[in-house]
């Protein structure tokens, strides 16, 4: 938390300093030179910077090729004015399929060649190529297909690729050392269309395993599965979607929870007949929680018109998915609104079919984008219209609109993003091709609506508890338990969580006044327990509070009889640290200072528990 909030007051500090992003949506910001047949638009951002990478696709002396441009957070282009060109050979004259991603401090761009071998490239801040201008064959040289590419935690990248019957996946490290790959295969079925989603220190592949039926459609199922940067398969391979006979051309997508799993999503005719996108999801260990294997509608099926070209976020508190979708006319399929609705993991619509986001009023639209705010609760839908506008609508996570912001109103055409930069220090990045003139433009959407100089929002305070402390209290055999104490943040939270473990292992949470900074916790249990404390914010749960001695817990052991007691222990059978910890010695003089509890027989022949102090 505190380095993030370093680098919102430094960000917010450039924004006073030098401001490139235009406000203006009749000019927009130019960022790079590039012909009027240039397309195939990504954009990514450097959370560690605030820098933002787009690439774009022209057809060069090596064919159809990548250029690449970096900007800063005010939208000040930071490379050549014609951006830095991929100069690897050979590329083929029609799009492969290409993908990158921003990484630490630079940017990391996928694609196949003519070969056909998957290359990769990376590009730091300063230009320079660290893994060789040409970039380095993954694969071992298999592959040839469409890309991926997954920005990893530690400044590597997971690549995938993918031949007519099979997909790879391997690891690269920051400084190019390629990992074993994976190979996803079936002998008796095609698996294609991979899409990566992050697992902590692995990762999962959300695959199509197809065969062909007739000649322009496929026996499609959709799986997931989980590999480690070896390569070394650690999740099963599950279903996801059931059987389906859908187009050749239909695809899925998918995007990561904020808990380690995923959503997926597709469109097809499948079911009925009926043009739908469906909807499943899958936890942090590679399990379905949507159980129906048709997934869920995004929208009631009906054969009047298509539900399709949906983009989706997720709400990162809730955990709900948010996809936006375009509905059109089956008859003629000229008449578009756009839609946007929320699904829970287990496959609830709280806001039935939807909410609309932009009615028909004779215009077509596309390139719906939509993605949660970082900054505040709720979420942004942009999207194109057919008079070369690019619009952008803001909503809170009940549905209701915010505000509504044109983000560019020029009439040339134009060639938008296949994605958007997403929203990272309170702003978000679409990015498009004068698909007329020429050029590289792109413009800058505020949490709050506005173009321009977009000023990052206060950082959320989160502070802990500190100084957390506990000790055994005992009054009498029916009344002992535990003391616990602690300092208030200096801002007072909603209330405190306290998480309190038994000696079984079982943990269960304790809502605790926000005006209190004690606590006594009388037991009926005997043995070691352990508490843990945090505060709770209306944005935000913090860290752990840690105690004098830098612990971010207190583990006190329950004798249920006086922390001293007459009787000396002349022969012993367990001693504990104060903070449950068993030690192994037989002999008191065996023990280095500090304060134990010891278990031990008394001359008497009675056992008992003592507290002793060395």
């Amino acid at each position: 938390m505190k380095k993030l909030s370093l680098l919102f007051l430094a960000l917010a500090s450039l924004v006073t300093l030098k401001a490139q992003w235009v406000d203006d949506p009749n000019s927009n910001t130019h960022i790079a030179n590039c012909a009027n047949g240039a397309a195939e638009v990504y954009v990514s951002t450097d959370i560690t910077t605030g820098d933002s990478y787009v690439q774009w696709h022209y057809q060069g002396e090596n064919g159809w090729s990548p250029w690449v441009q970096r900007l800063d957070f005010n939208g000040v282009p930071r490379w050549p004015a014609d951006g830095i060109h991929i100069t690897t050979p050979d590329f083929a004259t029609w799009s492969p399929g290409y993908a990158m991603t921003a990484v630490n401090g630079g940017v990391v761009t996928v694609f196949r060649t003519l070969g056909p071998h998957h290359w990769a490239v990376k590009i730091d801040a300063d230009g320079s190529f660290p893994w060789g201008e040409h970039g380095m064959v993954l694969f071992d040289g298999e592959g040839g297909g469409r890309s991926e590419v997954l920005a990893g935690d530690d400044g590597g990248v997971w690549a995938l690729g993918t031949d007519m019957d099979s997909t790879f996946l391997q690891y690269v490290d920051a400084d190019g050392t390629l990992h074993p790959k994976a190979t996803i295969k079936d002998p008796a079925k095609k698996c294609t269309n991979g899409v990566l989603i992050p697992s902590e220190d692995d990762v999962f592949v959300v695959y199509a395993k197809q065969t062909l039926q007739g000649y322009t459609n496929y026996n499609k199922e959709i799986h997931v599965a989980g590999y480690d940067k070896n390569g070394v398969q650690v999740f099963p391979e599950t279903l996801l979607f059931g059987l389906q006979t859908v187009g050749a051309s239909y695809v899925h997508y998918a995007i990561p929870d904020s808990k380690g799993g995923g959503y997926v999503y597709q469109f097809h005719n499948g079911i009925g007949g009926v043009y739908n996108t469906y909807v499943t999801h899958f936890d942090e260990n590679g399990i379905p929680t949507i159980t129906d294997p048709n997934g869920i509608a995004v929208h009631t099926p009906d054969y009047g018109n298509y539900y399709t070209n949906a983009y989706a976020t997720v709400d990162p508190k809730s955990n709900d998915i948010i996809i936006a979708y375009l509905q059109k006319d089956a008859a003629s399929q000229s008449q578009h609104r756009i839609y946007v609705n929320r699904i829970t993991e287990s496959g609830e619509k709280p806001w039935g079919d939807g909410i609309m986001v932009a009615d028909y009023t004779g215009l077509s639209y596309s390139d719906i984008h939509v993605d949660a705010i970082d900054a505040v609760d709720g979420f942004v839908v942009t999207y194109g219209t057919s008079q070369g506008s690019i619009e952008a609508a803001g909503y809170d996570l009940d549905g209701n609109l915010l505000w509504n912001t044109t983000m560019s109103s020029t009439s040339y055409n134009k060639t938008i993003s296949d994605n958007t930069a997403g929203f990272h220090y309170g702003q978000n990045i679409v990015a498009w091709i004068n698909s007329d003139d020429g050029g590289v433009y792109a413009q800058n959407i505020g949490w709050d609506g506005t173009i321009g100089v977009v000023t990052p929002p206060a950082p959320v305070t989160c502070d802990p508890p500190t100084d957390f402390q506990g000790e055994y209290f005992y009054e009498s055999n029916s009344d002992f338990g535990v003391y616990l104490s602690w300092t208030a943040p200096q801002e007072l939270p909603l209330h405190y969580n306290l998480y309190f473990t038994d000696p079984s292992g079982c943990t269960t949470t304790i809502e605790v006044d926000p005006n209190e900074t004690e606590y006594s916790d009388q037991m009926s249990i005997i043995g070691a327990v352990t508490y843990q404390l945090t505060a709770v914010y209306e944005d935000c749960e913090s860290e752990f509070a840690l105690t004098p001695d830098g612990e971010d817990h207190v583990t006190i052991v329950i004798t249920a009889i006086p922390e001293n007691t007459e009787e000396e222990i002349v022969s012993i059978l367990s001693v504990y640290t104060i903070k449950g910890q068993l030690v192994n010695a037989k002999d008191l003089n065996e023990l280095s200072q500090g304060v134990y509890i010891v278990k031990g027989i008394t001359d008497s022949g009675k056992t008992i528990i003592k507290k002793v102090i060395k």
